[in-house]
């Protein structure tokens, strides 16, 4: 089709209106020989955030991260104003002091120190390994249709409110415990000169051993499952590879695994232990709440700070009685301090080790 003007022949010559011209049939030609199509193309999507929109995001985050340290300092500030007529009073030697005497005004933390201590110590000493033998059963020898069922299973049991736990040692575990352990144990070992003063009092069933089986029954679901799930991010080509050189199941936790996921680990234990030192309800059922550090026995009925507070702190008057529970709960809160410093201390002593290894 030749065309001049606004006027187009076809190849017979026989005239052809259009409304286009020369510079649009041009135009589209060169369209045409380079690719493009005459269709419109979408509009670009808008962005969705801007500069004041990522600004504000910042600013809540910020704002989150210092809102939780100002309600850390906050209750750090109140618990020291509420405890300072017992710091002024008794200083540090509040924490070496065995008596608690509400009516001539004598208070010293030293038997719930050692209650809440050894209670949690007892309680990992029991949860980690076997919180440790759970993990690597579900992750590496437990079939598959066992894993679901049975890590369900495991992570029911935190949710059973700590009461319940505390009623059912008192009335069922703690008769179990001192006719089928307590008993054959002071039989067996009771002549002993150390071990046998662990192991004396009377076997009832309730004190310092029955509250830190409890404690470690709570937190078994906390650790295993922090643990299985640290072990299950390990790569498998690390383990595969492992195993393909001839290594063991154990070899491959304790030298692939383990190494690989120690913070992961180290974190699950510290939650544990935490949950362990803060636990109230169950500890108040079991462990007597009895003030005395005469005998070191587990046997023997002892009291933990957090006992104490629940027992005491509604019917405290004001003045030294409710200062030194209040002194007791920032105990607390420094031996939290504490553990978690602790535990950051030997991560950090840990990848310097590797470190220096490689």
């Amino acid at each position: 089709m030749i065309g001049t003007g606004s006027t187009f022949l076809d190849l017979q010559g026989v005239p052809v209106s259009s409304t286009l011209t020369v510079s649009d049939l041009a135009a589209d030609q060169s369209l045409a020989s380079s690719g493009h199509s005459m269709t419109k193309l979408p509009p670009k999507n808008k962005p969705r955030s801007g500069p004041l929109a990522d600004r504000l995001f910042a600013w809540l985050a910020k704002g989150a991260a210092l809102f939780t340290l100002a309600t850390l300092m906050a209750i750090l500030v109140s618990l020291t104003i509420s405890a300072w007529p017992a710091i002024s009073r008794y200083g540090f030697g509040f924490l070496i002091s065995t008596s608690w005497d509400p009516v001539k005004q004598d208070f010293g933390g030293l038997v719930m120190i050692y209650g809440t201590l050894m209670t949690s110590l007892i309680a990992l000493l029991i949860a980690v390994p076997v919180s440790f033998g759970i993990a690597v059963f579900l992750t590496e020898l437990s079939p598959a249709w066992l894993k679901r069922p049975l890590g369900t299973a495991i992570e029911l049991l935190a949710a059973i409110p700590s009461i319940v736990y505390g009623m059912w040692g008192l009335l069922v575990f703690g008769p179990l415990l001192a006719q089928y352990v307590q008993q054959p144990l002071q039989s067996v070992f009771g002549g002993l000169p150390y071990l046998g003063a662990l192991l004396s009092g009377p076997p009832v069933g309730i004190g310092i051993l029955s509250a830190g089986i409890i404690l470690a029954i709570m937190i078994i679901p906390f650790i295993a499952a922090v643990m299985r799930d640290v072990f299950e991010i390990t790569p498998t080509l690390l383990k595969e590879s492992a195993y393909g050189l001839g290594a063991t199941t154990w070899e491959v936790v304790t030298k692939v695994v383990l190494p690989y996921t120690k913070s992961g680990v180290i974190g699950g234990i510290m939650l544990g232990l935490g949950r362990a030192i803060g636990e109230t309800m169950a500890v108040t059922f079991v462990i007597g709440n009895f003030n005395q550090l005469d005998s070191l026995s587990l046997f023997q009925a002892a009291n933990s700070i957090t006992s104490a507070l629940a027992n005491e702190f509604a019917e405290a008057g004001e003045g030294l009685h409710q200062a030194s529970l209040m002194y007791l709960g920032l105990v607390l809160f420094f031996i939290t301090f504490v553990i978690l410093t602790l535990s950051k201390v030997l991560l950090s002593q840990l990848k310097k080790n590797e470190g220096l290894k490689t």
